[in-house]
């Protein structure tokens, strides 16, 4: 499984990518991996406003249904609209094209309250 290194990662199975105040959020390729075949994706609205752990939105797969967690407090800045008629970027690319949303962060983004590279592999056994 692919994991890089550049992003930080949730015990959700959401990695986040930090570029100043802008933040990219999509699930693990363990997450995808574990969904299965991803048919359906429903994402909310940009302008809307998360806290951390609430849900960004639904992937549903063939046999279950998730939600995507928001990993950080922020306010919706874009979507992936390429999910609602192509739902298995995220199997085919969760890094890449497969992401979900990006969230605006006005405080200061606490990086040590995600988990590295590493301590993911460790997480996820």
């Amino acid at each position: 499984m692919n994991y890089p290194e550049n992003l930080l990662y949730t015990k959700d199975h959401e990695w986040i990518e930090i570029k100043g105040k802008t933040c990219k959020i999509g699930i693990t390729d363990f997450a995808q991996g574990e969904l299965g075949d991803i048919v359906f994706m429903e994402m909310l609205e940009i302008g809307d406003s998360l806290q951390t752990g609430d849900s960004a939105g639904t992937i549903e797969a063939v046999k279950t249904v998730a939600d995507v967690y928001s990993p950080i407090d922020g306010i919706i800045s874009g979507l992936n609209q390429k999910l609602i008629d192509t739902p298995e970027l995220i199997n085919l690319d969760p890094y890449g094209e497969g992401w979900i949303l990006m969230l605006d962060v006005e405080g200061e983004i606490d990086k040590q309250s995600f988990l590295s590279v590493e301590e993911y592999k460790k997480f996820i056994g």
